[in-house]
């Protein structure tokens, strides 16, 4: 008989060691991040990812209300409710939150940076940005599909009301972008209003902010 042993592997996340006066101590790159009030917004959005950003930035208020956040953002999108939980929860609290896009920006994602604060919301050079309306997959009975087909209706209308009040476009253009995949260079995200400025370097940003 041969016993088959199942290894669940788990990513590998960096530990930073700090010496201080009181001795060294060690952090996840994430914890030490969030010691420099930076939020890292990667992968899909789901339930649980909005859970922990969430949780950072209202961590992140009751620490100092008065310094602001920085939220990197690299997602092509995911679950609608998800994304508008991060997206109240960033205007919820009081610290300015700053967005900036690397990698992609996509669907929720999109929002997200656009729902930064006025004049901090940035994209790396080579970020890319994508818009749409949302999509849905209903099923089981004729009249559930029909409720569940209303509330898609609701939801884009939302979206679009959202997109109209960050990145200042008229309904009639932001219903012609979204309604297909719209995918965005940094110079056509800042045209549309979707970010205020495109960086390569981190001095940019300083300079920007003085």
């Amino acid at each position: 008989m041969f016993r088959h042993t199942i290894c669940r592997l788990t990513p590998l996340i960096p530990i930073v060691l700090e010496n201080t006066p009181q001795g060294s101590r060690s952090y996840d790159i994430y914890s030490r991040l969030l010691n420099s009030r930076i939020i890292t917004l990667t992968g899909p959005v789901t339930d649980h990812l909005a859970s922990l950003i969430t949780s950072q930035l209202l961590y992140l208020e009751s620490v100092d209300p008065a310094s602001p956040i920085t939220l990197y953002i690299n997602s092509p999108g995911g679950s609608v409710t998800a994304g508008l939980a991060i997206f109240d929860s960033m205007r919820y609290v009081v610290p300015p939150v700053k967005t900036i896009a690397l990698g992609q920006a996509c669907s929720m994602g999109s929002l997200l940076l656009a729902g930064g604060e006025p004049g901090g919301r940035y994209a790396l050079k080579n970020s890319r940005i994508m818009v749409h309306q949302p999509s849905g997959g209903a099923q089981g009975m004729a009249s559930d599909i029909q409720i569940q087909a209303k509330e898609i209706l609701k939801l884009r209308g939302m979206l679009n009301g959202l997109y109209v009040e960050t990145c200042g476009q008229t309904l009639e253009e932001v219903e012609k972008t979204l309604d297909r995949d719209t995918f965005m260079s940094p110079e056509e995200a800042l045209e549309w209003g979707v970010i205020d400025h495109i960086v390569e370097r981190r001095e940019e940003i300083e300079v920007e902010e003085k």
